[in-house]
C-alpha cells in the first residue's frame, strides 16, 4: 500500500506580484518538502469581496478556493502585516472559507502561521490577529512564533534561506508543524 503525503495548503496573504512573503513561502517549502508532505499554493488574489448575496451562486474562484482548502490536510499561512493587522485580501479569503458556518473549511484544520516584513518585529502583530481569527473559526493553530525580519539577503538566488541560523530556526519550526499534522491526522493513504 502506497502512503500519500499530507497536503499542506500554502496561503500567502499578499497579492503583490513581487511579494517578499511569496518568496519566503517558496523558501519554506524547500525546507519542508518530503515524500510525506506536499505543499500546494492556494491562490486568494482572484476572490471577489465576500458578500452573502453571492452565496446562492458562488463565483468560480470562490468554489475553487474553498475546494482546494477543504482538500488539504493542513494549512501554512505566510503573511505580511498591514497596519498592524492582516491584509484585506487574506481576511476576505478567511471569510469565504468560513461561510456558511456548516461548511467552514477552517474548522479542525491544523495551521501554522509565519511571515516576513522589513520591520524589526517582522509580522508579529498581524500574526497575532490571524491566530485569533483562526482560533475562533475552529482551526487547530500551532503554538510557537516565527516572526522573520526581511533583509535583501534573507533568500539567496537559489531560493533558499541564506542565513544558517535562520534556516535552522525555520527548519525546526516546520518540523514542529509537520509533527503536529502527523499527530493530529491519521496516516494518509
Amino acid at each position: 500500500m502506497k502512503i500519500r503525503g499530507y497536503k499542506i495548503a500554502t496561503i500567502v496573504g499578499s497579492n503583490r506580484r513581487e511579494s517578499i512573503n511569496r518568496r519566503f513561502a517558496q523558501a519554506l517549502i524547500r525546507l519542508g518538502e518530503s515524500e510525506k508532505f506536499e505543499f500546494e499554493f492556494v491562490r486568494i488574489d482572484d476572490l471577489p469581496m465576500y458578500n452573502a448575496d453571492l452565496e446562492t451562486a458562488r463565483p468560480a474562484a470562490v468554489a475553487r478556493f474553498v475546494n482546494e482548502v477543504d482538500a488539504a490536510d493542513a494549512a501554512l499561512f505566510v503573511t505580511p502585516e498591514h497596519n498592524r493587522s492582516i491584509p484585506a485580501v487574506l481576511k476576505n479569503a478567511l471569510d469565504w472559507g468560513s461561510k456558511p458556518i456548516e461548511r467552514n473549511v477552517w474548522k479542525g484544520k491544523p495551521v501554522a502561521i509565519t511571515g516576513t516584513s522589513p520591520g524589526a518585529i517582522g509580522t508579529a502583530v498581524g500574526q497575532q490577529h490571524l491566530r485569533q481569527i483562526l482560533g475562533i473559526l475552529g482551526s487547530l493553530v500551532m503554538g510557537g512564533e516565527a516572526y522573520i525580519s526581511f533583509r535583501p539577503d534573507l533568500i539567496g538566488s537559489d531560493s533558499n534561506i541564506s542565513n544558517e541560523g535562520t534556516r535552522e530556526f525555520l527548519r525546526q519550526y516546520l518540523a514542529e508543524f509537520l509533527s503536529l499534522v502527523s499527530t493530529l491526522l491519521p496516516a494518509a493513504e
